[in-house]
């Protein structure tokens, strides 16, 4: 847990300076892209902090109120960080299509394009942390975490280039045009980062790959006749819970039968870390 922790709380520390430094940029430019990036990184910071309290809470124990442990907390992290990232790309839109109604001159395009490639270079370090810890732990909210900040490294890289044009060219609508390519792209990725997340909140089952995975391992163990049934998966946060009937002869002894689960459930959850397997035993 310590190191999802560790990771979450340097996400938080660095949108907090990235947002600092855009907003400077901003209002010394006067650029609606730069300020849409400022938008970006404060919504980024929102689901930082929401990623950072529920690492911390999806790992507490199972207790009595929450019996099959605190795993969802994430996915509703990754539910709230998503609609988040809505109501930015589309203030974005609003913003950038009310400079080209207005437009407005940009001054001091030098600063906000060297802001936006520290920016990037910064995104690009700590979300490949975040990647790699979410992978290691199974996190839903840390990878959500991670899609924002690679999200915010193409839109840092995209308004850095549309400045660049702009200090060429002298031709300022580009400048909201940049803005509003920003805003569908973060609509498409947080578009896909809701589906992830929501889908285990109705207990949808894991994906195709790790069910036969799974019914792979168990039919290893299938002999003399062995059968099994009414396998049931779903997810929460990075547990995996797993259930199905196994068919034993009836003539086993039941620590004979209890043997036997033990070396299915054992080898499911060498193969899924946080597996919850559940097997009820039925006769022929």
């Amino acid at each position: 847990m310590n190191k999802k922790v560790n990771v979450a709380r340097l996400s938080v520390c660095s949108n907090t300076t990235l947002i600092i430094l855009k907003v400077i940029a901003g209002f010394l430019s006067g650029s609606v892209s730069i300020l849409s990036e400022a938008i970006h990184s404060l919504m980024d910071l929102l689901a930082s902090v929401v990623a950072f309290f529920s690492v911390r809470i999806s790992d507490t124990p199972a207790d009595e109120n929450h019996p099959y442990g605190h795993g969802k907390f994430e996915n509703i992290s990754g539910v709230i960080e998503a609609m988040l990232i809505f109501v930015a790309a589309f203030w974005i839109i609003f913003e950038a299509v009310k400079k080209i109604v207005h437009p407005q001159d940009i001054e001091q395009i030098g600063v906000g394009l060297v802001v936006m490639i520290i920016a990037a270079i910064v995104n690009i370090f700590v979300s490949r942390r975040l990647y790699l810890v979410s992978r290691e732990t199974g996190s839903i909210a840390l990878e959500a975490d991670a899609l924002h900040l690679k999200t915010d490294v193409y839109t840092s890289l995209g308004v850095a280039t549309g400045l660049a044009l702009m200090w060429i060219s002298g031709i300022h609508l580009i400048d909201p045009i940049i803005a509003i390519f920003v805003a569908l792209l973060i609509l498409k990725e947080s578009f896909d980062l809701f589906s992830r997340a929501y889908a285990p909140l109705l207990d949808q089952a894991l994906p195709a790959s790790e069910v036969q995975q799974i019914t792979a391992i168990i039919q290893q163990h299938c002999k003399d006749n062995m059968t099994f049934h009414k396998l049931r998966s779903r997810k929460a946060g990075n547990y995996r819970y797993i259930d199905f009937h196994l068919n034993l002869d009836p003539r086993l002894t039941v620590g004979e039968a209890h043997a036997i689960c033990d070396q299915i459930e054992d080898d499911i959850k060498n193969k899924f870390e946080q597996a919850e397997v559940t097997i009820h035993v039925e006769d022929f």
